[in-house]
């Protein structure tokens, strides 16, 4: 965060905002790119748009809400207008216990590999979901009603047993 206090003050509580939910833009970061460069840059890229814009945060959701809509915005924005080249997920990139079995590597390989094969809408509800944030939630992010985040849910669910069953 040096390099930001560097250009200019930062509103107050938006350096706190940063320290706290690094890890917002971080996830977004991991689940958009796929080289380790490419993450930093996106990250880089997030935090810049998060400080645009937090002079206008109204505080009517959560902090948690308002920056995954904009990390998620910048991640979809980015990748319409330079689309990379899609790299299969390697094992390394799972951040697994070495007390865990093989087996259970192998399903958590699939599933990631399972999940970057879906679409960037889709990327982004399955994201939300595997962080156990509410249905009412994940459709303020996306701008989807609950139901419609539910019904996608289902769908996605699916979409991934198919894309993993046919791996096996």
């Amino acid at each position: 965060m040096g390099w930001l206090k560097k250009e200019k003050a930062l509103p107050l509580g938006l350096e706190q905002v940063l320290e706290e939910h690094q890890g917002i833009l971080q996830k977004v970061a991991f689940l958009y790119r796929d080289t380790a460069e490419d993450r930093k840059d996106l990250v880089q890229e997030m935090t810049y748009q998060v400080c645009r814009s937090f002079p206008r945060f109204r505080q009517e959701s959560q902090v948690s809400t308002w920056m995954y809509r904009i990390a998620l915005n910048t991640a979809m924005s980015s990748l319409r207008k330079k689309r990379p080249g899609t790299v299969p997920l390697q094992a390394e990139q799972l951040t697994i216990s070495d007390q865990e079995d093989t087996e259970k590597k192998e399903r958590m390989l699939q599933l990631q590999q399972a999940i970057s094969q879906l679409n960037d809408a889709d990327k982004s509800v399955i994201m939300l979901f595997l962080e156990d944030m509410p249905y009412r939630e994940i459709g303020e992010i996306l701008g989807l009603s609950e139901n419609g985040v539910g019904v996608r849910i289902h769908r996605i669910k699916n979409r991934l047993k198919q894309l993993m069953h046919g791996a096996e």
